[in-house]
């Protein structure tokens, strides 16, 4: 039987916390993954190539969400720096909570890419000027990420390969998300030298990231092979793998396509044609290799499912990467013009919009109670 006081406690919000002020001090930055699978299912949505203008109203009311849910995340997290500074510190020793930094700058590069594809429609040019901004405020944090939280992994955290799960791309990967946003903004700068200076500059985020991120999908590998799946918890994660193969081909076919253009305006037009072609072929090979992982996460999730899968944040990792993967397949078939990769494309972002839809509820219910706001930071610390 079902007490009436605990059907009553079941429409409280945060009635498994013991007061509404753990939200700030439970709050971690595994919340931006939701930023992350919101700002790519709104971009995915604008790119297809049936899209309606009830679907593109859809597309942009959600990447005005995300700027919301974006900036009342920054809200919270700053807040708990301010008001829990010592236990908000001990992330930089936690092994996995710590990788989730990396989803700051990437929640924030889906946003930069929507004043492109949304803002600079209905706002006009004036926007260009807050996503260079912006972008440059993403590269930073990228490249702070990709190198610190490694450098802490090799010099405070504890690690063991039996433990080890793609959650380890996440601060690496973010340096390569911004070259794709910087492939986007590029060609929208009006002076030429600052076209060429944003597109050296994501050439050299995307070699900042892909090179150590494919040498953690080589461990990663190995890994499982030697000590089998990790935990059912962990089991989102198995997606992540195919977020930095599908960013990387998405960044060499948006920064190929600038650089004849703008290469030939700054005098080195046959730089240009050579990054054009080298964007192409990469794209495409680095998209066959994304199908593999797409097919081994299948499979792997699939395994999971049979005994079952508990909720978590981590769920939000199942959505970035199909996302990106999605652009990139659509990407491919508007420069190849394949009816297979334009059908392909559609499943994807079908998939994608399906999954976010299943996610976002149990995320929103988990909010409400409470139960998604827990820090293992300070696990097991008294309140």
């Amino acid at each position: 039987m079902i007490c009436p006081n605990n059907t009553t406690a079941g429409f409280k919000p945060f009635n498994h916390l013991q007061h509404p002020r753990e939200v700030i001090r439970q709050f971690t930055p595994n919340w931006f993954a939701a930023t992350m699978g919101t700002g790519v299912l709104a971009l995915a949505l604008a790119q297809l190539p049936v899209a309606s203008s009830g679907v593109r109203v859809i597309a942009e009311a959600l990447w005005l969400f995300n700027i919301f849910l974006f900036v009342i995340f920054t809200a919270i997290y700053t807040a708990r720096w301010v008001l829990f500074f010592d236990e908000a510190r001990r992330i930089f020793g936690h092994s996995t909570v710590s990788m989730f930094f990396g989803t700051i700058p990437m929640g924030l590069a889906t946003i930069i890419n929507g004043f492109l594809v949304f803002g600079l429609p209905r706002w006009g040019e004036g926007v260009i000027h807050v996503a260079e901004m912006l972008w440059w405020l993403d590269v930073a944090m990228s490249l702070a990420c990709g190198v610190l939280i490694p450098y802490l992994m090799f010099t405070r955290q504890e690690h063991s390969i039996d433990q080890m799960t793609a959650v380890w791309l996440l601060p690496v990967v973010a340096a390569e998300v911004a070259a794709a946003s910087g492939g986007l903004l590029a060609p929208h700068l009006a002076d030429v030298h600052s076209q060429l200076v944003v597109l050296v500059a994501s050439y050299v985020l995307w070699a900042f990231s892909l090179p150590v991120a494919f040498s953690i999908l080589t461990i990663l590998l190995l890994r499982m092979a030697l000590h089998k799946l990790p935990h059912e918890n962990m089991a989102a994660s198995s997606w992540l793998a195919l977020g930095p193969i599908g960013t990387g081909a998405l960044g060499m076919l948006l920064l190929g396509a600038d650089a004849p253009a703008i290469f030939t305006a700054n005098g080195l037009p046959g730089v240009g044609e050579i990054a054009a072609g080298l964007g192409l072929v990469a794209g495409i090979t680095l998209w066959g290799f994304g199908l593999w992982w797409m097919l081994i996460a299948l499979l792997i999730t699939v395994r999971y499912l049979r005994a079952g899968i508990p909720f978590n944040l981590g769920w939000w990792g199942f959505t970035f990467p199909l996302g990106v993967y999605a652009l990139t397949t659509l990407k491919l078939a508007s420069v190849l013009s394949l009816t297979f990769f334009n059908i392909f494309g559609c499943v994807l972002v079908a998939l994608l919009a399906v999954m976010w839809l299943i996610v976002a509820k149990r995320t929103l219910q988990g909010a409400w109670r409470g139960e998604l706001f827990v820090s293992p930071c300070i696990a097991g610390l008294k309140k």
